[in-house]
């Protein structure tokens, strides 16, 4: 079995355009929630704030003729695929191109060219609507435009399973390369459903936070005044290599993946099952692929939503897996979430650079805004303020509506 690293990463934030931004934000401890600006969120929203990417220019990733024929979120691919291949210094010969495949997960696609043209069909009839709008909804299209963009012809399709998409989808290009089929896969994850539809959705399911006066100290990941989750978007793109190749070329090593894991909780279409057993599963899995015993995790970044529910039923699951590890508090926790909000469908990639950008820099981002830890919630969560310690192994976990569970283990790479 061929061993996989990472060689090259990219972001496309609501805490900053890039990984060094991303990165200074997260460990600064902000928070990138603020009044939505990307349509009208009028008193009839019970939510009306998010976390949106500011600042981001399209154009200076991908053709302007480009931008007008596609969706946020794939622009936001673009975008991390353009940073993670220039980290990565990747060059391709022909015959490669043919195996480098594209995995990018969405969770719910271009939600809000969808809604955009169904306004318009009602009001101006089928003449007015897009030769544009499937190709620009459709969840693979963020693979299939980096893939044509970058010319990499390999294989390309989307993982679609809500909040883990982009988890699943870097395990699979991780299984791609760990069997041979490839030396080289980009993989990753876009969302981007800062849409009134997307907000009137997950509000109608008491999903969202309503601190519509504090949007800062909205996301309180364990904190017992939580009141459910922020949306955000974005993306994160990582090139992934045989160690073979990567070594051969002399690249950047920034972290090696060395285990991942799925389950399904088959309990509910979004409650989490009783004390995590199904998100047990997933992390176990994943040790089990490293071949690492529970107390040889340093750090979890952990899905870590602000929802009353999932935030307990989490804790209860990283307590039976890593047992004493974890209730000793020698292993820490955090979510990102409290500072970039919930990326949906992106957030398993965007997390596990997070993870990257851990064990390459030795400093651990914070938990934001908790003051009063839930008792049921008993770990070390890194509570408000970034923490300095080596890491030499992370996990990233990712669950979603459906009860779809993923883990991915990172490590330093060391020979």
């Amino acid at each position: 079995m061929e061993r996989v690293v990472v060689t090259g990463i990219g972001l496309v934030t609501p805490n900053g355009i890039g990984t060094d931004a991303t990165w200074r934000s997260l460990i600064a401890g902000e928070s990138a929630a603020a009044p939505i600006t990307l349509f009208d969120a009028d008193e009839r929203y019970p939510s009306r704030f998010a976390c949106e990417v500011k600042g981001y220019d399209p154009s200076e990733h991908m053709e302007k003729k480009k931008v007008k024929e596609v969706t946020r979120f794939i622009t936001f691919a673009m975008g991390a695929t353009k940073m993670a291949l220039a980290d990565a210094s990747l060059e391709l010969s022909d015959e490669e191109r043919d195996t480098t495949g594209v995995f990018i997960g969405a969770g719910l696609g271009g939600l809000e060219n969808l809604e955009k043209f169904t306004l318009i069909l009602d009001q101006k009839g089928p003449s007015k609507v897009s030769p544009y709008l499937i190709p620009s909804i459709i969840a693979n299209m963020a693979a299939g435009q980096v893939s044509i963009a970058f010319d990499l012809r390999g294989p390309s399709y989307a993982h679609t399973s809500a909040c883990s998409s982009s988890a699943h989808a870097l395990g699979e290009a991780y299984r791609w390369i760990q069997e041979g089929r490839a030396s080289v896969m980009i993989a990753g994850g876009a969302e981007a459903t800062i849409s009134p539809i997307g907000i009137a959705g997950f509000s109608a399911m008491f999903a969202l936070s309503r601190r519509n006066d504090e949007p800062t100290r909205a996301s309180r990941p364990w904190d017992r005044g939580r009141d459910g989750f922020v949306c955000g978007e974005g993306a994160g793109t990582l090139v992934l290599e045989s160690l073979t190749r990567a070594k051969k070329r002399g690249a950047r090593i920034l972290a090696e993946v060395v285990g991942f894991g799925a389950s399904s909780d088959a309990h509910h279409i979004t409650k989490p099952s009783p004390d995590g057993i199904g998100a047990q599963r997933a992390m176990k899995t994943a040790l089990a692929d490293a071949k690492l015993a529970p107390d040889q995790i340093d750090y979890i970044n952990a899905h870590g939503t602000s929802t009353p529910a999932g935030d307990i039923e989490e804790a209860r699951a990283v307590i039976g897996c890593f047992g004493s590890h974890a209730l000793d508090k020698k292993l820490w926790l955090s979510s990102t979430k409290s500072m970039m909000g919930h990326l949906l469908g992106a957030a398993g990639a965007v997390e596990a650079i997070a993870c990257v950008q851990t064990i390459e820099t030795g400093w651990v981002p914070p938990t934001i805004n908790l003051e009063d830890q839930d008792p049921e919630c008993p770990l070390d969560f890194v509570a408000n303020h970034a923490r300095e310690r080596r890491i030499r192994r992370a996990l990233s976990n990712s669950f979603g509506f459906g009860g779809t569970n993923a883990s991915i283990v990172l490590a330093a790479f060391e020979g």
